[in-house]
Formats: structure tokens, sequence, C-alpha cells
């Protein structure tokens, strides 16, 4: 992997397993509600919410919604934890929740996304 110079050092390399970014689409009238509760909670360090516009087929028949989406900052630690609350707050009969690493960052940004969550 290679280093790039000012964006991730050693430390960050190391720790290229330890942090995760959830997206998660819902309702716009629930976004905030979920938002909310991962941060209070101290399952997330920061969630972004969004307007997005989705296409998809649902039950045979070609959707088109807004939405919000979610981008949901963590250690991957809190991934399945993050996974079961959000299905519990989260409307829809199957929500979008999807995990991915981050390999790279900042390291400062790095080192708050792991103190503020639990």
């Amino acid at each position: 992997m290679a280093v790039v110079p000012g964006v991730m050092s050693r430390w960050a390399m190391n720790m290229k397993d330890e942090f995760s970014i959830i997206f998660v689409t819902s309702a716009l009238e629930e976004s905030e509600d979920i938002a909310r509760a991962l941060v209070e909670e101290r399952l997330a360090a920061c969630v972004n919410v969004t307007g997005v516009n989705s296409f998809f087929i649902w039950e045979g028949e070609f959707r088109n919604e807004n939405e919000a989406l979610l981008i949901v900052k963590s250690k991957t630690a809190n991934v399945e934890e993050i996974i079961e609350r959000v299905k519990e707050l989260h409307s829809y009969d199957l929500p979008e929740i999807i995990a991915i690493p981050i390999i790279a960052g900042d390291e400062r940004y790095l080192r708050w996304v792991k103190e503020s969550v639990i």
C-alpha cells in the first residue's frame, strides 16, 4: 500500500482495519433521529445526513424516492451494534445498511473518531 505524504502516517496504516463508514438510507423525516441516536449513544463519532434520489426495484415495481443518506463514521468494532440500532429505529422493512472499511485518512481525524465512540 502506497503512503500518500500528509494523508496516511504509519499510525493510520496500522489502524486501517479499525475504522469503518456505514451508509444508511432512510426516509427524510426519520434521518435526524437516527443520526442523533447514533452520536448521542456514542456508537458513531459523526453522522452526515444529505438528501439523495434513489432508483430501485421494490416488490417488482420501479421506484424513485427522495431519501436521506446517512454517512456514519465509527470504529469497525461498533458496526454490528450500529446495524442493530439502526434496524430498531428505522421504519423500512429492509433498510440499506452497508459498511466499508476506511483504509486511509488524516491521522488527527481518525484519532478523534477513536476517542469519540465507545
